[in-house]
């Protein structure tokens, strides 16, 4: 996929408390296209239809049931894409937006644990869970988790157009991108659009 790619500069993949006004909880806004602004619930319409019947509704539902998605970098990436320029948010940023790629919290995180040995991670491990190549994971690692419910983001298919697409160029070709909500390695992933920093826990992973 792609997601070997994109990874390279998030690496590779807050729990938020609810908001209280006079004492009540407020309700977190469902996490569904009308959260994105006009062009990326566009983009989602249009990637829907193409999808059809299946939908990033059906998607969040069969494969995010926590509402929960995580992602890994490299701790380099992490310092130099996110600490050193304090960034706002996660992901490949144009003048207007910032795309991130994420997964299953449930499956990034049960590769981490699979993974540990002597209390350090096994790169070949995480990579052959998530269908990477484990270069990708070599060194200390941190791990993002976003709550979508309780932040509200935009989120939709990934489309071929999305910044960090790693285009097929043959019928042979396998760890490019294929349009559906799953990287080549067969994981669930999400188009997560303007991902906030301050939202998002960070685990270090040695």
């Amino acid at each position: 996929m792609t997601w070997t790619i994109r990874s390279l500069l998030l690496g590779v993949f807050l729990l938020s408390g609810c908001k209280h006004t006079g004492g009540g909880s407020v309700t977190p806004t469902p996490t569904q296209p009308q959260a994105c602004d006009a062009q990326q619930a566009q983009i989602s319409r249009e990637a829907d239809e193409r999808a059809s019947p299946w939908s990033v509704e059906q998607h969040l539902a069969k494969n995010f049931p926590g509402k929960k998605v995580s992602w890994l970098m490299t701790d380099a990436a992490y310092q130099n894409f996110v600490v050193k320029p304090n960034a706002q948010n996660f992901g490949r940023c144009n003048d207007s937006v910032c795309y991130l790629f994420a997964a299953p919290s449930e499956t990034i995180q049960a590769a981490v644990e699979k993974s540990m040995v002597n209390g350090a991670h096994d790169p070949a491990v995480i990579g052959q869970a998530l269908g990477l190549p484990a270069k990708n994971f070599e060194g200390p690692l941190r791990m993002m988790t976003l709550d979508l419910a309780a932040t509200g983001v935009c989120v939709r298919l990934p489309v071929d157009s999305d910044p960090g697409v790693w285009k097929c160029t043959s019928e042979e070709d396998t760890d490019c991108f294929k349009f559906g909500g799953y990287t080549s390695g067969g994981v669930p992933e999400l188009m997560v659009i303007d991902a906030p920093v301050s939202h998002a826990v960070v685990t270090e992973i040695p």
